[in-house]
């Protein structure tokens, strides 16, 4: 089997890890350990990827991506350059230049990887996450929990002894906290929460903003509306936060930042730490609502912990240490660097997933309930819009559960299903992660409403198939949440990739292998890239399973058509072998 790294797509920094002789390693991305998670374009149109790309922001803001993370998920294109990107798209430009460096520290071609998201990440956003690791030319194996793959990082020398540990995991974007149970080798996440709008990103604005305000005071003059000095003003920003880390106080120079009347007007001016942790205050506070409310789902309180583990290089800010201290009675760990500590856990489950032997299983939970809006008759009278939640939040994945639904009147023959995701009691507060009409029900008696069976199957990735049947007739309908208006088809995946090599990093030697019908299946006629895609996923399962020949026939079934270029029957066969895919995959 090929080796399967473990990679933390961060919001400000990513890196990639390995395990080795039974320990993880992080994999070096030339001489730093992370890597900036910044894409950009140079003033001559080459790609820039990490530190490159992060050193021209403050001068070139506009041909610069930062925080990209943020937008997983989201229908939100962003323009590099003469053309428009997917939140995916850029993220796979920053997994390709991780993969292309892993394979020339280790000699070798990576294919396989375990790439970590928030706890809270919403499903969109993980399967945006996977779909990035696909363009960027990974089988993606699993999607893990940030915090949960630090426990794993954490878990792996240590004693069978029961343990509750809560992991606080700050970084650059987002926040979350989870509960986890260390029991024999066994890592459970009791509980997560959090907020995927929250990090150090947030802390260098708000010092990016009171920098501002400094050198308005200094010469009446605003630099908030120059785009280039704010950018100047966010990286000042972000050095200072973590010079104040080590010391009490900093001295900020930032000349040329403006002029008037051709006058250069500089910024130079001292940051107390107190006025820095003044500043974060209440974003701190907001973290110790997530820890309490964590705590609570937990059903603990945070006399019964027994370790505390900082996750992320936000942590490293002296004020979140003591808070958590006095907050929690206990003094944070953090022997495993916090900017590492997603990277090498997620490498030990990749470990684990290959075979290694190491002593160590993951039990996830999801972070949202999920369920279906329904109507409820109240004191007489006919309530709509009321959530009735199917898997409860910090329930273990994989988990499957089957609610039973009636239609309101006997003659009523269509259902429409809207799957939420959330905690509030009003369907419409939630957040709709998709819908679809379930039609020409029966009933399974006269004067009977229609009753249906709603299935949810949440799968290992965090990632919900939802299946209803109609008891009176027995037909079913299926779908896999994806949130329609930002969801990647298979197409679209083959299409990105394709167009990866556009962009190309100038000088670096490697060239990627174009995705082409004829030459990844053989034959002379390149075949649509859609059916590419679903033949490469059945092969894939084959390889797991070469005796199914149902599967081997619906297999060259499909080939078959498409290379006969029947198209009526190559979307008959898509459509059977996307079935036996998800029988086999759930």
């Amino acid at each position: 089997m090929s080796l399967i790294i473990g990679i933390d797509l961060g919001t400000t920094y990513s890196a990639a890890a390995l395990v080795r002789d039974g320990a993880p390693q992080i994999v070096p991305h030339g001489d730093e350990r992370i890597m900036p998670s910044v894409v950009g374009l140079s003033q001559d149109d080459a790609l820039l990827v990490g530190t490159s790309a992060r050193n021209q922001y403050a001068l070139y803001p506009e041909r610069t991506v930062r925080s990209i993370k943020r937008s997983m998920g989201q229908d939100t294109p962003v323009t590099l350059g003469e053309r428009q990107y997917s939140p995916q798209e850029l993220s796979a430009l920053i997994l390709r230049e991780l993969k292309r460096s892993a394979e020339a520290q280790l000699g070798q071609p990576v294919e396989r990887a375990v790439i970590t998201v928030p706890a809270y990440f919403s499903d969109a956003a993980r399967q945006a996450t996977r779909e990035a690791g696909e363009i960027a030319g990974f089988t993606v194996e699993r999607i893990i929990n940030e915090p949960t793959a630090a426990a794993l990082a954490y878990g792996l020398d240590q004693s069978d002894a029961r343990r509750l540990v809560a992991v606080y995991d700050l970084g650059g974007g987002t926040f979350d906290v989870s509960i986890i149970e260390l029991d024999g080798g066994v890592v459970e996440v009791r509980a997560s929460h959090g907020n995927t709008q929250l990090g150090g990103d947030d802390f260098d604005a708000l010092l990016a903003e009171h920098l501002a305000e400094r050198f308005q005071e200094q010469h009446s003059i605003d630099p908030r509306g120059d785009t280039r000095a704010m950018a100047r003003l966010l990286r000042a920003a972000e050095e200072a936060k973590i010079a104040l880390s080590s010391r009490p106080s900093v001295r900020v120079r930032e000349e040329y930042l403006l002029s008037e009347g051709g006058r250069p007007l500089h910024l130079d001016v001292e940051l107390e730490r107190a006025e820095f942790e003044q500043l974060i205050a209440e974003l701190l506070d907001g973290t110790l609502e997530s820890f309490d409310a964590a705590l609570r789902d937990a059903e603990l309180q945070a006399s019964e912990l027994d370790e505390l583990l900082f996750v992320g290089g936000s942590t490293r800010i002296p004020i979140v240490w003591e808070l958590l201290r006095n907050h929690t009675g206990l003094e944070p760990a953090s022997a495993i660097n916090p900017d590492e500590a997603v990277a090498l856990g997620a490498a030990v489950q990749g470990a684990i997933i290959a075979g290694e032997p190491l002593d160590a299983v993951l039990v996830d939970v999801t972070p949202h309930s999920l369920g279906i809006e329904v109507a409820e008759v109240i004191y007489g009278q006919i309530v709509p819009d009321q959530y009735n939640v199917i898997i409860q939040r910090n329930t273990t994945i994989p988990t499957s559960r089957a609610e039973q639904y009636w239609a309101m009147h006997p003659s009523q023959s269509t259902i429409e299903i809207k799957i939420y995701q959330g905690e509030q009691p009003i369907a419409s507060r939630n957040t709709l992660l998709g819908e679809f009409r379930f039609e020409q029900l029966k009933p399974e008696a006269p004067d009977q409403p229609p009753r249906i069976t709603v299935q949810f199957d949440l799968d290992i990735d965090g990632i919900l198939h939802v299946s209803a049947v109609d008891r009176g007739s027995g037909k079913q309908a299926r779908t896999t949440v994806r949130a329609a208006h930002v969801s990647l088809t298979p197409a679209q995946i083959a299409d990105s990739r394709a167009a990866l090599p556009d962009l190309e990093p100038m000088d670096d030697g490697v060239e990627l292998l174009p995705l082409d019908g004829a030459a990844a299946l053989g034959g002379d006629e390149p075949l649509p890239l859609d059916v590419i895609s679903l033949l490469v996923r059945a092969r894939r399962a084959l390889a797991d399973g070469p005796a199914n020949a149902e599967l081997r026939q619906a297999t060259t079934a499909l080939e078959a058509a498409a290379r006969a270029r029947d198209e009526e029957a190559t979307l008959a066969h898509s459509e059977a072998l996307l079935d036996l895919l998800y029988d086999l995959e759930e």
